[in-house]
């Protein structure tokens, strides 16, 4: 079997290289034309100096998953990749320390005018009063942007003695109180009253510049920034304005809008600056390292990317309890789309139980992911599967309900066209989490999901079974399992079976002439 090709641009750890090398061809070399080379390789790993443009991914024919050292996507088309299918994965956790730890850092240097004492000194100067500072305790830390790194520099804000208030929509109020941070409902409520602010918000339209004038005016007089985020977030000549005339007091950045950074504001006394620094610990560079080697990994041998910034994101916690209904909603979505034979207006997934309590967008990405499966002229995955539903006008919706009768957890896949609705439901069973259909077409079931699948509606009269088996046996396929379903005695019933090889084409073709409502020969894979 031919092994993956692994293109590594830029230096991540040794570690990381060597998990990549166990299982994959690697080349670490960042030399020569990419446009030219990208075309021969299964996954690319960057850091932030590379950029991946739209263009270039017109050349990734083979391109599956594209691994970022580190946190930020913005040297990533991450559209253009999504729409080729190709996974886009970052190591957001490595370097959440090193960038609170720098934060903090900033932010006692600007409060002690440390930089500024430190170059005096080295010229030979002692100058103590110049140089007098501000203790932090009891002072307010406004902080924009309460994910992993803002929510750290909290804690240690809180632990230095400082009251923090902060806003973040998408952050619950319990996690605000686990970390003593005062919630509020709008950023303006945080400028109002930060002394001192910090900045941890993804740049986004809405974000770029958004610390201007006007944000600045609504600041206290002589309070002080620090930037250890994104340098676009600041409107950099606001900002030297609003330090030259004291409505400032300082500002600490380590990014700016364009580096390297050579303007203004190093000519003023009142800042604190670095070179983009808040990452480049040891520990962070090694922990991203390895982190995108395993993401690159996951990717390559089928596994869920946990980092995916265009696959919705599991915490560990919940991936626990849905890791197991991946498959079972990607065999549903086939087994739905295969009965409707290929024709939907529009899929509903329903999650039954306690599903129903967790953010279940992936078990639907699943779902249409088996859905789409040879249906469309480039490869379906994760990724695409939801913009190829939009792309087509297939409406998808997704339901939770609480109750699932007889079941602790179910999954329901529907799919919609002309006014005819298809429907299939299953569930895992044991430790091993089998995967158990549970109904099909109207009918209650009991019967594992299997690769090979055959299914009869019939009028429900004698020596139907025994035609089936004797067909079966004719042709030398061996039915594995088999179970059957009637809505009443005399009515309708549904036949499902399991298969051991596929059936040759004569016998479906007999069968459907043996006067059976509808005879289905499903390939699950």
């Amino acid at each position: 079997m031919t092994r993956h090709r692994v293109l590594v641009l830029e230096p991540i750890a040794e570690a990381g290289i060597r998990f990549l090398e166990e299982r994959f061809d690697v080349d670490v070399d960042g030399s020569g034309s990419l446009e030219e080379r990208i075309g021969d390789y299964d996954a690319l790993v960057i850091r932030s100096a590379t950029k991946v443009t739209a263009e270039l991914l017109e050349r990734a024919d083979r391109l599956k998953v594209i691994g970022r050292a580190g946190v930020g996507v913005d040297n990533v088309d991450v559209d253009a990749a999504t729409r080729r299918g190709i996974i886009v994965a970052n190591a957001p956790e490595s370097t959440v320390v090193s960038a609170a730890e720098h934060a903090i850092g900033l932010l006692v240097a600007l409060a002690r005018h440390i930089p500024q004492a430190h170059a005096a000194l080295k010229q030979g100067r002692w100058e103590r009063s110049a140089h007098g500072g501000i203790e932090l305790e009891g002072k307010t830390l406004g902080v924009l942007g309460f994910g992993r790194i803002g929510q750290q520099v909290a804690r240690r804000a809180i632990g230095l003695g400082m009251r923090v208030v902060a806003f973040d929509p998408f952050v619950s109020r319990d996690r605000f109180r686990e970390l003593g941070a005062e919630r509020v409902e709008t950023a303006d409520e945080v400028l109002a009253v930060a002394e001192f602010l910090t900045l941890h918000l993804p740049l986004t339209p809405e974000t770029t510049q958004s610390i201007d004038a006007a944000a600045i005016a609504r600041m206290p007089e002589g309070a002080r920034i620090v930037n250890a985020a994104r340098g676009e977030l600041v409107d950099e000549s606001a900002l030297v304005d609003a330090l030259r005339s004291g409505r400032l007091a300082g500002a600490a950045l380590d990014v700016f809008s364009t580096e390297p950074y050579e303007g203004p504001l190093l000519e003023l006394d009142n800042v604190v600056v670095t070179p983009h620094l808040a990452a480049s610990t040891e520990e962070a560079q090694d922990r991203a390292g390895v982190i995108v080697a395993e993401q690159v990994a996951a990717a390559l041998e089928g596994e869920l990317v946990s980092n995916a910034v265009n696959i919705p994101a599991l915490r560990p916690e919940d991936l626990e309890v849905l890791g197991p209904f991946l498959p079972l909603a990607a065999k549903l979505g086939r087994l739905a789309m295969e009965l409707a034979e290929g024709r939907a207006e529009r899929i509903e997934l329903t999650y039954y139980g306690n599903l129903s309590d967790f953010d279940t967008r992936l078990l639907t990405s699943a779902a249409l992911n088996g859905a789409f499966q040879g249906r469309f002229e480039q490869a379906v995955n994760y990724v695409n599967a939801p913009l190829l539903a939009e792309e087509c006008g297939i409406e998808v919706v997704e339901q939770r309900r609480r109750s699932s009768r007889d079941f602790t957890n179910l999954v329901r896949a529907s799919v919609s066209s002309g006014g005819e609705e298809l429907r299939v439901a299953g569930t895992t069973i044991g430790r091993d989490n089998r995967m158990w259909l549970v109904s099909a077409l109207g009918f209650e079931l009991e019967m594992e999901l299997s690769p090979l699948l055959v299914f009869f509606r019939y009028d429900d009269v004698p020596g139907v079974i025994g035609t089936v088996g004797t067909l079966f046996g004719e042709a030398g396929v061996n039915i594995a399992n088999m179970t059957v379903s009637r809505t009443r005695r005399g009515g309708k019933a549904l036949m499902a079976l399991s298969i051991d090889s596929q059936a040759p084409s004569e016998l479906e073709d007999r069968f459907r002439s043996e006067g059976f409502d509808d005879a289905r020969f499903i390939a699950l894979g």
